[in-house]
């Protein structure tokens, strides 16, 4: 049987032989050709430098901007007798009156207002002039007293158009808005830390969205924010970021962030749910497609598509996720190529760390990666020829560029086979450490646990330094393994 492995050494090492963190062995780029290029779907896309803005979506419930909130109180203690606006929720515009009050403190203070009146309308005809100042006097410290006390200008003009006080004064609103809460009761009796009302403008209210940690950082105050309710599909509420809460939710992870919102139609209602899209701005950088990025846990790794097929594994250190995109921090520049698909490779991720410590890189493949691997010639034989399945003797020769033998290095020749989950079968990996023989000849043996179609990698070095790689298929005989 035979069939092409899949390229798993596409994900294999870190440009200019550097080990991969949390790996012993240094690997090695690859070259694919345009037929496996093809057959594995890869497609590749540009780093490229460009103004990094995504959206992040949260949800919160819209709630009355306290900002706006007014308290209803008397200045006096004294009894409710009617009350006019007498549920929550009530609309009420400034000067219309909430409740009439009975107090006798104020019932007095009126009193004295209209005999002060009736006094300076007496002394105005009095030949002393500081008799008549000092009745207008009295006068004015009478009408003080009323307006400390908060008497509505309604019910001062009425005094003294009439000349008579009423046992009970209409309490007047101060604001326009929405009644939010009420505790203001018939026959009530009053002192002046009660609060008889809570009055709000709904013209602005608030979203507090929570955003998980993760994200809280790329927000700021001033940020744009699009809200959207179920109520009115299809419809956006503009608004923005107001106030990042300095604290996280610890059962949750998430911040509050509160987003201030135009309501001028009065659309938005108080206590709906609500879906908001933070739009930060972060500024200038590298993004990459999110697709091309392998993450290990351990580190993350791309691969820069070199030319002529040849791809190099890069480890980065990455950003905040911008919608489809990462942030690149450090590992790559502007107008490399990556590759940007690689789901072909799901399947055999559990056996890429297995696979990638057979390889061995070259120093100079990230700069010019054909020459390196026309320099020195490497061969390999196989006693019997073809391989098959079982012991077999592997016969490696190594030349320099000038045709002459190469001694004193370090040969090894691994087989990798992928996984065939339909047949039941894992990956499997051989590797041989050949042994010198002289002339350039470095001979070895391996045990090959199935026929079948299996990529071959063959690595030469001298002390550090990668002399030679080869790679390619090779058909062993025999049944498969099952």
């Amino acid at each position: 049987m035979k069939r092409k492995a899949p390229a798993l050494a596409l994900m294999l090492s870190l440009a200019g032989g550097a080990a991969i963190a949390g790996s012993t062995a240094p690997l090695a780029p690859i070259m694919l050709s345009p037929e496996r290029r093809q057959l594995i779907g890869l497609k590749t896309a540009m780093v490229e430098e460009k103004e990094m803005a995504a959206r992040i979506d949260a949800t919160g419930t819209i709630e009355p901007d306290e900002r706006l909130q007014s308290a209803v109180q008397t200045r006096f203690a004294g009894w409710v007798r009617r009350v006019f606006v007498n549920q929550t929720y009530q609309e009420v515009r400034r000067g219309e009156p909430l409740f009439t009050i009975y107090s006798p403190e104020l019932l007095n203070t009126e009193n004295e207002y209209l005999i002060a009146l009736d006094a300076e309308r007496r002394m105005q005809a009095s030949p002393m002039e500081e008799v008549a100042r000092n009745a207008a006097s009295l006068k004015d410290a009478a009408l003080d007293r009323l307006r400390l006390l908060g008497v509505p200008e309604s019910e001062i003009e009425r005094l003294g158009r009439e000349r008579t006080a009423h046992e009970t004064v209409d309490i007047e609103s101060a604001v326009s808005g929405v009644v939010v809460e009420r505790n203001a009761l018939p026959n009530q009796y009053v002192q002046p830390e009660t609060r008889l009302y809570s009055i709000t403008k709904l013209s602005d209210v608030w979203v507090y969205a929570a955003v998980f940690q993760d994200d809280i950082g790329r927000l700021k105050t001033g940020d744009p924010v699009k809200v959207t309710v179920d109520t009115y599909p299809g419809r956006e509420f503009s608004g923005r970021v107001d106030f990042i809460w300095p604290a996280i939710d610890p059962a949750t992870r998430t911040g509050r962030v509160r987003c201030v919102l135009d309501n001028r139609e009065g659309l938005l209602k108080l206590g709906m749910y609500a879906k908001a899209a933070i739009m930060p701005h972060s500024g200038r950088g590298l993004v990459i497609p999110d697709t091309g990025v392998l993450r290990t846990g351990a580190h993350d790794v791309v691969f820069v598509d070199r030319g002529d097929g040849y791809l190099n594994p890069v480890e980065v250190v990455l950003g905040p996720h911008l919608g489809r995109e990462y942030q690149v921090l450090k590992g790559l520049h502007a107008g490399e190529r990556i590759v940007a698909s690689a789901n072909f490779l799901v399947d055999s991720e559990s056996q890429l760390q297995a696979a990638t410590a057979s390889f061995m890189p070259p120093a100079e493949a990230a700069a010019q990666p054909r020459k390196a691997r026309q320099e020195y010639e490497i061969a390999l034989a196989t006693e019997p020829k073809p391989p098959v399945r079982g012991t077999n003797r592997l016969v490696v020769s190594l030349k320099d560029p000038e045709g002459k033998p190469v001694t004193g290095a370090r040969v090894s020749v691994s087989f990798y086979m992928a996984p065939m989950p339909a047949m039941g079968m894992a990956a499997m990996r051989e590797r041989a450490d050949l042994s010198e023989r002289g002339g350039g000849i470095y001979e070895g043996k391996v045990d090959l646990p199935s026929g079948g179609s299996w990529q071959v990698s063959i690595a030469a070095s001298i002390g550090e330094r990668t002399i030679a790689t080869r790679q390619y298929e090779m058909s062993v005989s025999g049944s498969m393994a099952m």
